[in-house]
């Protein structure tokens, strides 16, 4: 096995840290297998920023020695994949004079590199930058304009910032525990890449992203990404209003929520109603009684209440009801029973819940889940953006980082 050909990524998520190790086929990069995958529990963080600084490096040092350890790979650098309430989607145009007859790779560097750095954010940093279209003098839409015949260059650009201060504590803490961050993939950005098929893209699609505590919307029109929002609310917020409605606690409602959760029974004339008795579902002796139509009525509440937010931003592109491809939707919300009904229903749109083919290799093994999308693209794009580095480089910084994660542990 080459050590070149191993890859780390580790998702940050609201309530969890996954942390997934690769190996990629030398010959063939769409060839991969999965070395292993840990999951650890993160109370350190709310909407994707840290808390408690010392409790979230625990957790993040706990899913790496995990996996390296059953994995037998020892991880020095990594990318990572998250998503923050902090994220903004701004749009951007500039254009350039191109610097010879042809358009060439270097001026579209050039012109996402204006685009990028023409836009105020204060307090901000720019994560990555997508181009929409490019306009080739009055030729409008391009996709790729590379080797064409211009004078004049346009990109329209979606530019993703974060909070400089969330970004920074977040690299912080991944530094702290003896890692290197390579590179940086919003979830917003690169579970749509993963999920949605060149089809999808070509034909108008959205995304949907239902997370811990926010919603991401990501659109796409012929092959590229139009639009992007973030919904402040998500899958946690069903769990508060099932305490909040039957007055319990938080870990009983997520765990009525898993196991109980349903939408729309109300509306299934062959349900018949069964009382769930919550002294035999947990151990806390509650002596209370509740009716699972009961149940499905708070989580369809906040459910519907989600899409119709879902609706309001297509509604601002003027694509409500309007994408052939329809709704994709993906993340651990997506496997609640009744939500592509109650989703078609709201939209007016065809709903499907993605989960991965026999070709994607993942079939058979837990990380075939629509939780795992995000880090499993972040894993294709780090495979095919990032840097070569030679073997004796990487064995050397390895054992440096080895040195140093041992100092670490040994300083008080």
């Amino acid at each position: 096995m080459s050590f070149d050909n191993i890859i780390t990524s580790i998702d940050i998520g609201g309530s969890k840290i996954k942390t997934v190790i690769w190996r990629f086929d030398e010959n063939d990069k769409n060839k991969f297998a999965v070395l292993w995958v840990w999951v650890v529990s993160s109370n350190a963080i709310r909407k994707w920023n840290i808390l408690d600084m010392d409790e979230f490096k625990q957790n993040l040092d706990k899913s790496l020695e995990e996996a390296e350890r059953m994995a037998g790979e020892q991880v020095a650098w990594a990318y990572i994949s998250f998503n923050s309430s902090s994220i903004e989607v701004v749009n951007n145009k500039w254009i350039i004079a191109v610097s010879g007859d042809e358009i060439k790779n270097d001026d579209i560097i050039r012109v996402l590199d204006m685009a990028r750095n023409w836009v105020e954010l204060p307090n901000r940093e720019i994560l990555k930058v997508i181009p929409d279209s490019f306009t080739v003098d009055l030729e409008e839409w391009i996709k790729s304009p590379v080797w064409m015949t211009a004078r004049k260059l346009e990109v329209r650009a979606n530019i993703f910032s974060i909070g400089t201060n969330v970004l920074n504590n977040i690299k912080k803490a991944i530094s702290d525990v003896g890692i290197e961050v390579l590179d940086i993939y919003p979830n917003i950005i690169s579970a749509p890449e993963w999920v949605l098929t060149k089809r999808q893209k070509e034909l108008w699609v959205v995304c949907i992203d239902i997370g811990s505590s926010t919603t991401w919307i990501s659109v796409y029109e012929e092959g590229s990404l139009k639009f992007a929002s973030i919904i402040p609310m998500g899958w946690d917020s069903v769990t508060n209003d099932i305490a909040l409605w039957i007055r319990t606690s938080i870990d009983t409602a997520e765990k009525l929520k898993l196991e109980f959760g349903s939408l729309a029974l109300d509306r299934d004339e062959s349900f018949k109603d069964v009382e769930l008795d919550l002294a035999k579902i947990t151990n806390n002796a509650e002596e209370w009684v509740i009716s699972k139509k009961y149940l499905s009525q708070i989580i369809t509440a906040r459910y519907d209440e989600i899409i119709h937010f879902v609706k309001d931003e297509l509604k601002r592109i003027w694509r409500d009801w309007m994408l052939p491809e329809g709704a994709v939707i993906v993340w651990w919300a997506a496997k609640m029973k009744g939500l592509v009904d109650l989703t078609k229903e709201v939209l007016r749109l065809p709903t499907i819940v993605w989960l991965p083919t026999e070709k994607d290799v993942l079939s058979g093994t837990f990380i075939s889940d629509p939780s795992f999308a995000s880090v499993i693209w972040a894993m294709i794009l780090a495979n095919r953006h990032s840097m070569e580095h030679t073997g004796l480089n990487i064995n050397m910084w390895n054992i440096f980082a080895s040195i140093v994660k041992v100092f670490k542990k040994l300083v008080p």
